[in-house]
């Protein structure tokens, strides 16, 4: 697999510009189209219930959008990114990035930052379009400096579908990886899920595919999103791969108690697949 069209969300937030430059780096290095993708905030539900008071609003939304796009524009040709495009999209932010997620090998938003005063996004963003998409997610957290991103990986392996599809969709980010650690926790409480040496198999998979990995087996004293995160610092990761748990209702999101504590709580960028 290789990472051929990248889909980043653009807006007006504080962390829009690390996030695209992030997204620039990664279509870079990768050889791939970049794609900057700014939403009016407003459902297209809502614009087709609600036309007459939409109309008073849409004017302003869409200077907003299309200011951001500008932003991307700038970034992306500084970074020097060979192929790309920006979207103009009247719609929300979750609605909008679950449709053109499809089209895509890789979805690049931030994580929720509830100081951010942009009163166009929902609390769940990243959440809603991990779970409403079949494509890997890269969430880059709202707080930190990230120079770099995938240099040294650590993978939160359990055997689930959920992080074999997280493994198998970061593969071309783990190729260009110097160190890749695949973590364990209580291997001992998943009988059956591992095989007879846990984390034997997922590394051979991953040498395979051109990965040096290091398998590391830990014993939780604490909840497992919490020990996931200071691993991570303790191996100064700057990408953690897990699968993302959890199920939608309409407009509501449950998680997984790992996938909602590293969603809260995150410190580098995590890459999640549903």
């Amino acid at each position: 697999m290789t990472y051929k069209s990248i889909l980043v969300h653009v807006d007006q937030s504080r962390h829009t510009a690390q996030r695209i430059r992030i997204a620039a780096e990664i279509a870079r290095a990768h050889q791939a189209h970049l794609i900057g993708s700014a939403m009016t905030g407003i459902s297209s539900f809502i614009q087709m219930e609600g036309a007459a008071f939409v109309a008073t609003q849409l004017d302003g939304f869409r200077d907003r959008a299309l200011a951001a796009l500008e932003q991307f524009d700038s970034i992306a040709r500084s970074v020097g990114v060979l192929s790309y495009e920006k979207r103009f999209i009247d719609d929300d932010a979750e609605g909008g990035l679950a449709l053109q997620a499809r089209y895509s090998d890789l979805v690049i938003v931030s994580q929720t930052d509830l100081d951010e005063p942009d009163t166009s996004l929902l609390a769940d963003l990243p959440e809603y379009v991990m779970l409403n998409t079949p494509r890997p997610v890269l969430i880059i957290p709202s707080v930190g400096e990230f120079k770099q991103v995938g240099r040294n990986a650590l993978i939160a392996w359990d055997g689930s579908m959920e992080a074999t599809r997280a493994v198998t969709a970061s593969l071309p980010l783990l190729r260009q990886a110097g160190n890749v650690t695949v973590a364990i926790f209580d291997a001992d409480k998943r009988q059956g899920a591992h095989g007879e040496q846990p984390g034997a198999d997922i590394a051979l998979y991953l040498a395979r595919h051109g990965v040096k990995v290091d398998v590391v087996q830990e014993k939780s004293n604490m909840d497992i999103g919490n020990a996931l995160l200071s691993l991570a610092a303790d191996l100064g990761s700057d990408l953690l791969v897990m699968g993302g748990y959890g199920h939608t209702r309409f407009r509501e999101v449950l998680l997984g108690g790992v996938t909602l504590t590293v969603l809260k709580t995150m410190t580098i960028p995590v890459l999640m697949a549903h």
